[in-house]
């Protein structure tokens, strides 16, 4: 085990663990990666990790995306059989149809999300017992080149190329000698044999895929539905409230046009495009005009229908 000197510990001003930054060691010593610090030799005296906590973290993108998918269609779908059934005069079949709509409609993409989540790691199993099994079979040229394919473009030089493929090559037959030669067990597979060596790096860098926990599935159900539902409300409380289903459709319009116009703008904050005001303006009036049409669209086929 090797040690790394510390210098002598300073006065420290806040309540922080004392933190000693390391450039140097004695001759002979490796200073080890976690370890490492440049924080004496910069003219700010800041260590780089602290500079993470500058940045702004956002939410997962997952989760964003299934909030995005649920608040839009709830948003917009509601809101355009609405417009639409207000047509009709009474606001008591206004909020039958709009009630039915809305729970079968959150149903229908809470299940549309699971199947679309079990379909991505039902996908991403295959590709990784297909690469595995191609792993072990390939001669260590081609996984060679196949790593370069994927390191050479950032700037990875051929020699480190090799080397990478190398390395990721021993641990892959580690796992696969510890599991027994046979194919991969979802069950009884170490759980981590999946996130290690030449396969795992191969998916991820090379084709853009990660392994999708099961977890994701009923998030991604629920996410989506509760998403639909909650955003499907708005457009239809006035309905509730105002038994004259035109006059109900202005107050309608109004409260849902605020809220795409929220939620357009929180949109583009969470998701990071709203780097500035245009980035801001855009996503909400970007998000008013799909449901403006929508909705517009919804109203005059009725219209035409009526006629």
């Amino acid at each position: 085990m090797s040690t790394v000197p510390l210098p002598s510990r300073e006065p420290n001003p806040t309540n922080a663990a004392p933190v000693w930054p390391i450039t140097s060691s004695r001759s002979g010593v490796t200073v080890p990666l976690p370890a490492n610090c440049a924080r004496p030799n910069r003219e700010d005296g800041i260590c780089c990790k602290e500079l993470k906590a500058e940045e702004r973290t956002l939410i997962d993108p997952d989760i964003v995306r299934d909030v995005v998918i649920g608040l839009s269609d709830g948003l917009t779908v509601p809101f355009a059989l609405t417009a639409g059934l207000s047509s009709l005069g009474e606001s008591r079949l206004v909020v039958l149809g709009g009630v039915a709509e809305l729970i079968a409609g959150a149903i229908s993409m809470g299940i549309g999300g699971f199947l679309a989540s079990q379909s991505e790691r039902d996908h991403y199993r295959y590709l990784r017992h297909q690469t595995a099994a191609r792993v072990v079979r390939s001669c260590d040229g081609e996984m060679e080149r196949e790593v370069s394919e994927v390191l050479a473009p950032v700037g990875v030089d051929e020699k480190t190329c090799r080397s990478v493929a190398q390395c990721l090559r021993e641990v892959e037959m580690q796992v696969h000698a510890h599991e027994g030669g046979h194919p991969r067990d979802e069950e009884t597979a170490l759980r981590w044999s999946g996130q290690v060596g030449l396969t795992a790096f191969l998916l991820k860098f090379g084709l853009g895929l990660e392994e999708v926990p099961t977890s994701r599935l009923y998030i991604s159900a629920f996410t989506i539905g509760m998403g639909y539902l909650i955003g499907g409300l708005i457009p239809l409380l006035p309905y509730f409230f105002i038994p004259r289903a035109h006059i109900a459709l202005i107050y309608s319009c109004i409260v849902t046009g605020v809220v795409l116009l929220l939620f357009g703008a929180v949109k583009s904050h969470v998701t990071g495009a709203g780097m500035g005001t245009k980035g801001y303006v855009y996503g909400a009036f970007s998000t008013l005009l799909v449901g403006g049409i929508a909705a517009g669209a919804a109203f005059g086929i009725v219209k035409v229908l009526e006629t």
